[in-house]
């Protein structure tokens, strides 16, 4: 049935629920009245620009594989699947395009790759969004041939994450071989996404490959809380150079992970804080898309009473889902284009399909639709 994958997923948020005393928000499908009619014209805008050949690139048709993993997620957060509901259709052929692309040869077999030029020498993002995006519909699929095939991508997918890993924990922009052993932050959190997907979707992964990359994001974690660009380039607990967009993503992964009680997470909330990203601040700044892609999963994580809970002494700071939402949301609803995307922010970005599918993502966190986005859904294991 159409919301019986909703059903079991409220299940198993509930039960996590429980362990970290989380308030459980709204039921699925509540998203605020004022915003929905937003929401659905970029739903729309990503509809109508999808390609023939099933998948979205930013300007110019670039990073087809990244765009298509994100633009994916964006409409499995509407409720729909690859096998019904309005967006049924697109979810397929973007699942169609992506499963084609997961290679099978020598030192890239299990890479989801296009070979399109924008992404040649960045291709790490987009396997990272496109394995996250065929983990969150792989639990629906029902045909035993499509599935296993699922099955086999993902799994490969898991182990050539793995084989890409630096010795330091991170991943970046290229694999270890390719990138001289080099990292950065948010291709790590890219990839780490991918991982709790595929885990929770019941793909094996190795504890250790996703202990190593906390790691990482804890070592790259400067003396002022934020965390550094790069590992490799500045070493571990630096003096200062935190980044708040790659501080707001870190959260939002040890959130996934399940580590709510992880002492450097307060750290990192503290200097979000500091820039003011939960009363919608940051805007114009450059990055918004991304930060705030971050920083909203991990405010909604925490619900309205999840800061008083990490934070006991500190009310008079508090952080909350509700008041972060009318915040952004409402600068979101002002600021999109008359055909339903949205410009870019702070005059960065690649493009109206990057943004839209980020911001669209974010802006239905209240439906509850696809399991790795539930509310406390990850545990300590």
């Amino acid at each position: 049935m159409y919301f019986r994958r909703k059903m079991l997923t409220c299940l198993t948020a509930s039960a996590v629920l429980l362990t970290f005393g989380f308030q459980s928000m709204a039921r699925a499908d509540e998203i605020p009245e004022k915003y929905r009619k937003s929401v659905d014209r970029a739903l729309e805008f990503l509809a109508k620009s999808q390609t023939k050949g099933g998948y979205w690139g930013a300007s110019g048709d670039q990073y087809p594989v990244a765009m298509t993993g994100l633009s994916g997620v964006a409409l499995l957060m509407e409720g729909s699947t690859a096998r019904e509901g309005k967006y049924s259709m697109h979810i397929r052929k973007a699942a169609d395009f992506l499963m084609e692309h997961s290679q099978r040869v020598p030192q890239r077999d299990g890479l989801i790759f296009s070979e399109h030029s924008s992404e040649t020498g960045r291709y790490m993002y987009g396997h990272g969004f496109a394995t996250l995006f065929l983990a969150c519909i792989y639990g629906d699929e029902e045909d035993p041939v499509r599935r296993e095939k699922l099955k086999d991508i993902l799994t490969r997918s898991v182990k050539y994450i793995g084989n890409a890993q630096s010795t330091r924990g991170g991943f970046f922009y290229t694999s270890r071989v390719e990138g001289g052993d080099n990292d950065e932050g948010s291709v790590t959190v890219t990839q780490l996404q991918a991982l709790r997907a595929c885990r929770n979707a019941g793909i094996p992964v190795p504890k250790d490959l996703i202990k190593k990359s906390i790691k990482y994001l804890e070592d790259s974690t400067a003396l002022d809380g934020g965390v550094i660009y790069s590992l490799a380039r500045n070493g571990p607990r630096p003096a200062g150079g935190g980044k708040p967009a790659l501080t707001a993503a870190a959260i939002a992964c040890v959130f996934y992970a399940g580590d709510y009680k992880n002492k450097i997470v307060q750290e990192w909330f503290q200097f979000c804080k500091k820039q003011n990203f939960d009363q919608g601040a940051g805007k114009g700044a450059g990055h918004d898309e991304y930060t705030h892609y971050y920083f909203a999963q991990a405010i909604y994580a925490l619900g309205d009473d999840g800061w008083d809970k990490m934070f006991p002494n500190a009310a008079k700071d508090r952080i909350t889902w509700t008041k972060y939402r009318e915040n952004y949301f409402g600068h979101l609803v002002k600021v999109q284009n008359t055909d339903g995307s949205f410009p870019n922010a702070g005059g960065w970005g690649v493009g109206p399909v990057y943004t839209t599918a980020m911001f669209a993502t974010i802006m239905q966190l209240d439906r509850g639709a696809v399991p790795f986005y539930q509310r406390a859904i990850g545990k300590n294991d």
